[in-house]
C-alpha cells in the first residue's frame, strides 16, 4: 500500500468511526518527527509496550512519540489502534495528538503536548521543585481513575497499559496523565489484540498486573525512588515482616514532616492489598478507588 493511500486510510476510517466521538488526529511528517526527536535519540522511556520520545514539533511544543512497531502493511492493525485511541477521552490520559508514517513497517503515534515531564523527572531530579504530599496522593487517585476507565468504560477494555513513573506524565497543573495505553502489544513482527484471542483467565491475570503496577507507583510516590525492575525492590520491602517499624524511615526525605501520617498509613495499606493482588486480584480498580478516597479525602474527579 503506497504511503498516500495509507494516509488517506487512516483518516477516513477515522471520519467512519461509529462508536463515539473522535478528537482531530493530524497526520505528521516522519522527516519532522525524526527531526524533532533528535533521529530518535531523546528517549523518555522503553519496555515491553514500545519505545516513547520526547519531540519539539515545529509549532514550538512538546510532544511524547511512541513507537507502534513492526507488522504487515496490509492489515488494519495500525488503523484500528489510532481510531481507538483517538476516542479515548479522560482527563487522566494523555490524549492522542496524530500519528506518523515513517520508512518500512515504522509507524508512530504522537501525543499531546508533554513539557512538565514525567513524574520520574519530578521524583528524581533535585531541580525540580519537590511534589507535596497533597498532589502525590492526587496523582495516585487520578491514575486510578483512568484505570477504572481503560479497563471498565473504554470499548474495548484496554488491558495493555503500563504504569510507572517514567510513563506518568505531568501537565502545568500537575495533573497526572497515562501515557502508555495501546490496544495492541507488539510480539516478534507481529501485533495482537489481547481481546480477540486472551481467555477470561488470561484477562484476569491483566487486571492484576495493572493493580500490581498500580501499587508499585503508590510506593513510588511515597518514598520518592523511581523503581525498575518492576519494583522488586519496594515490593520486598513492604512485604518484611518489619515493614511497619521501617515505615518512617522510608518517605521521601524531599516531604520532611509535611505529610499526614495517618494518610500515609492508608496510603501504604492500599498499596500493600495492590501488591498482595498479583495474578488473581481479590480488588477490583473501582474498590480501591472508593477505599483511596474514603482513606486520604480526596475526591476522584
Amino acid at each position: 500500500m503506497g504511503m498516500d493511500r495509507l494516509i488517506r486510510r487512516v483518516l477516513a476510517l477515522l471520519r467512519r468511526s461509529s462508536h463515539g466521538p473522535i478528537s482531530f488526529v493530524r497526520h505528521f511528517s516522519y522527516k519532522d518527527i525524526k527531526k524533532g526527536t533528535d533521529d530518535f535519540q531523546r528517549i523518555i522511556y522503553s519496555n515491553s509496550h514500545g519505545t516513547a520520545y520526547k519531540a519539539k514539533l515545529q509549532d514550538g511544543g512538546v510532544a511524547l512519540v511512541k513507537e507502534v512497531g513492526a507488522f504487515d502493511q496490509e492489515n488494519d492493525v495500525f488503523y484500528r489502534e489510532v481510531q481507538l485511541l483517538g476516542r479515548l477521552h479522560h482527563r487522566h490520559l494523555l490524549p492522542l495528538r496524530g500519528f506518523c508514517t515513517g520508512h518500512k513497517t515504522k509507524r508512530l503515534l504522537v501525543f499531546d503536548n508533554i513539557e512538565n515531564g514525567s513524574l520520574k523527572e519530578h521524583l528524581s531530579d533535585p531541580l525540580k521543585t519537590p511534589l507535596s504530599w497533597r498532589t502525590r496522593l492526587q496523582i495516585a487517585i487520578g491514575v486510578a481513575s483512568a484505570l477504572e476507565y481503560l479497563l471498565l468504560f473504554a470499548d474495548p477494555p484496554m488491558y495493555h497499559v503500563s504504569i510507572s513513573s517514567s510513563n506518568i506524565i505531568l501537565d502545568d497543573q500537575f495533573t497526572a496523565k497515562v501515557a502508555d495505553v495501546g490496544l495492541f502489544t507488539s510480539v516478534g513482527n507481529h501485533i495482537t489484540a489481547p481481546h480477540a484471542s486472551c481467555s477470561e483467565e488470561c484477562m484476569v491475570q491483566e487486571h492484576g498486573n495493572i493493580i500490581l503496577q498500580l501499587g508499585v507507583l503508590i510506593l513510588e510516590l511515597i518514598t520518592g525512588q523511581c523503581s525498575e525492575k518492576g519494583g522488586a525492590d519496594l515490593i520486598q520491602w513492604i512485604q518484611e515482616s518489619r515493614f511497619a517499624s521501617s515505615m518512617h524511615k522510608m518517605i521521601d526525605p524531599d516531604l520532611g514532616n509535611n505529610y499526614d501520617s495517618r494518610e500515609l498509613k492508608n496510603l501504604l495499606s492500599v498499596a500493600k492489598l495492590c501488591i498482595k493482588s498479583g495474578d488473581k486480584p481479590k480488588f477490583s480498580i473501582p474498590q480501591i478507588i472508593h477505599y483511596l478516597q474514603k482513606k486520604v479525602d480526596i475526591p476522584c474527579d
